[in-house]
């Protein structure tokens, strides 16, 4: 099996597909939160964030972009011994048996911690990170606005896999009263201030109304939107690009087959966090 860290990054160069080209719910997130974050030096380090990247005591303000809701690797105890217990689906779902969503909230602990653990070393006392990451509102993961966004992926996929065995999604979209527990017990920064947006599932829809203009339109602008972040994850499970390409495009029609009944929103947090003085 592909190991997430070599299969989990964004689809490259600047082509149709291309995350470069597809990345605008990113951009207006950070449009939101512009006046809380300063001009500041970029620099791109080799390694997982759940990891040491900087020397210690070397930052003096670190900015996580559309990271965090992915983990380090599916859940351990999904893929148990060969056997997949949430066969049929790859994220959780209402079909889901209840033990998933605690082994995805349990790798959301493990990994959220260690990130923040890392970063803590890497950031000068009285230090500043902001994170913006996708969430949920339900307290209920198997009911948030991303397991039916997933549930459309699953469907596209099991219409072009005889059946759908071992795929799981790296990604756990947390509540409100998640992210804060862990960042509590974790300890070493505290919250000065924490947000919740919402955006429309199509980038590219601006309006605030319930009103979808061409679904099937903003369904192809969904799908290539997630393309460009799923499909390196599924050309490295399925290992053909033409079964990948089809994919995408029965996904595109679920989407906007869904947008003619509802239009969904996905939820983001953006938290502000400053690290606590360890010398008092």
């Amino acid at each position: 099996m592909t190991k997430v860290e070599e299969a989990l990054h964004m689809v490259g160069g600047a082509g149709e597909t291309s995350y470069a080209l597809n990345s605008r719910l990113q951009k207006k997130v950070k449009e939101e939160n512009g006046d809380q974050v300063l001009p500041y030096y970029v620099a791109g380090v080799p390694g997982s964030f759940y990891g040491r990247l900087f020397p210690s005591n070397s930052l003096h303000f670190a900015h996580s972009s559309y990271c965090l809701m992915w983990l380090s690797q599916v859940p351990v105890g999904i893929e148990n011994g060969g056997v997949n217990i949430n066969k049929g689906n790859i994220y959780i779902s209402r079909t889901s048996p209840p033990i998933v969503s605690r082994l995805y909230l349990e790798q959301f602990k493990r990994d959220f911690s260690s990130f923040l653990k890392f970063r803590s070393q890497e950031i000068v006392n009285g230090g500043q990170m902001i994170l913006s990451f996708l969430g949920r509102k339900s307290s209920d993961p198997s009911k948030s606005e991303l397991c039916h966004f997933y549930d459309l992926v699953a469907d596209a996929l099991n219409s072009m896999v005889q059946e759908l065995n071992t795929f799981n999604m790296p990604f756990y979209a947390a509540s409100k009263e998640e992210v804060q527990q862990v960042i509590q017990s974790e300890g070493s920064f505290y919250i000065e201030q924490m947000q919740t947006l919402e955006s429309n599932w199509d980038p590219f829809d601006d309006s605030d109304d319930d009103q979808v203009f061409d679904n099937v339109k903003s369904g192809h602008n969904v799908a290539k939107c997630i393309r460009a972040v799923l499909e390196p994850l599924l050309v490295g499970h399925l290992g053909q690009q033409a079964i990948v390409d089809q994919v995408f495009e029965r996904y595109a029609h679920n989407v906007a087959m869904h947008l003619l009944k509802e239009k969904t929103k996905h939820i983001v947090f953006i938290l502000a966090l400053k690290t606590k003085d360890l010398n008092n």
